[in-house]
């Protein structure tokens, strides 16, 4: 297969994580016989600094005329703490998304066994916890109408959905739940929120295509309460943007780094991956940032081209740094490796996955490989 991929490495450590993705991506293409041809561009506060637009013409271009997009990450200290800031980098990526039409973020949440005791719960809590989040990307107070009087003093965000917007995501969920273990959460806000009602009376009347599906629901404060009190519940939730965006980043908790969770972006052309972290600027360059949510970004890009077996060695690779603790100190704070050698090693066990003598496991741990 020949892909051409877009690749918005964006901000602060989005370059040194989207680079292991690429490893791991040339990696596979050796092995399989795959063409990936790589094209970066801006955006972010980089392409603010460098070109005034934080998603500039020529990159979109490039989005909409390529396979799928690789996207790092972006943020920038000098605007997160400039509340006059007009120009933001989130702003560039809030259209990437509308003008792909991405409307689904996929988000798995699966703990790794030997990474239990890294989350702040308890074991017995988390273990066999495996849920996806779908949340809807494109409408909703994110992309509502906002208003700010000139006294800056009053201000409103307008949250939007129509039923067009809940159908499509709202059959996403569903077929993904019917290859899972059959039970689909809807997360609102109904008691309150005219929008939720919408969305509560779409998702029971698609519910019908589904009759296999168990539907149930909850509000998002509740939702909220239940990932961290048992969140083995949970097969897949379905839920609004802004819902989705708070619901999704605490059950990276479950896994114990959100430095762990990859995503994926969905619309019905094109196709966007990315870990869920953020620049985290403050690690920028010094070789600490853990890697392995953009490799897994990578695994399900490859899946949504069908590639599934290319797919299921970058996992096998993942579990195995993860098992020979060959991890980031987000992970293991004595860990002598950094985000190269994770990267590193994971390209090194595609192109040699069946020699186990070759990740000497002693060897590992003591940083004398030669694989890293």
């Amino acid at each position: 297969m020949n892909l051409k991929i877009a690749v918005l490495p964006g901000d602060g450590i989005g370059p040194e994580v989207i680079a292991q993705a690429k490893k791991a991506l040339y990696a596979i293409g050796e092995v399989y016989n795959h063409e990936f041809v790589f094209e970066e561009a801006l955006m972010g506060a980089i392409a603010i600094d460098k070109t005034g637009n934080p998603l500039p013409e020529q990159t979109l271009n490039l989005c909409l005329n390529t396979d799928a997009v690789l996207f790092g990450a972006i943020g920038d200290p000098k605007y997160d703490n400039n509340p006059n800031a007009k120009v933001r980098p989130e702003q560039g990526l809030l259209k990437l998304r509308k003008e792909l039409g991405l409307f689904a973020n996929i988000r798995p949440i699966k703990p790794y066994k030997s990474l239990i005791d890294a989350s702040p719960l308890k074991r017995e809590i988390i273990d066999g916890a495996d849920f996806t989040i779908f949340r809807e990307l494109t409408g909703g107070a994110y992309f509502g109408a906002k208003t700010l009087n000139e006294e800056g003093t009053h201000a409103s965000d307008l949250c939007e959905y129509s039923e067009e917007e809940i159908t499509r995501i709202a059959h996403l969920a569903f077929k993904s739940a019917q290859n899972r273990r059959k039970k689909l959460t809807m997360v609102d806000k109904a008691n309150v929120l005219e929008t939720s009602r919408l969305w509560r009376k779409v998702v029971q009347k698609v519910s019908l295509n589904y009759p296999d599906v168990a539907l149930d629901f909850l509000f998002v404060d509740n939702a909220a309460m239940q990932l961290i009190l048992n969140p083995k519940q949970f097969d897949v939730i379905l839920t609004e943007n802004l819902f989705g965006d708070i619901l999704s980043d605490e059950a990276s908790v479950i896994t114990g780094s959100i430095g762990l969770l990859a995503s994926a972006s969905l619309g019905e052309k094109n196709a966007l991956f990315e870990p869920i972290h953020g620049s985290y600027p403050q690690a920028k360059g010094k070789n600490i940032a853990n890697p392995i949510a953009s490799i897994l970004s990578a695994a399900m890009l490859l899946e949504h081209f069908g590639l599934f077996k290319e797919a299921n060695v970058i996992y096998q690779a993942v579990e195995k740094a993860i098992e020979y603790k060959v991890v980031t100190i987000d992970l293991k704070p004595d860990s002598k490796f950094g985000t190269n050698e994770v990267g590193e090693f994971v390209s090194n066990f595609i192109f040699s996955k069946d020699d186990l003598l070759y990740f000497n496991n002693d060897n590992v741990h003591i940083g004398q490989s030669t694989i890293v």
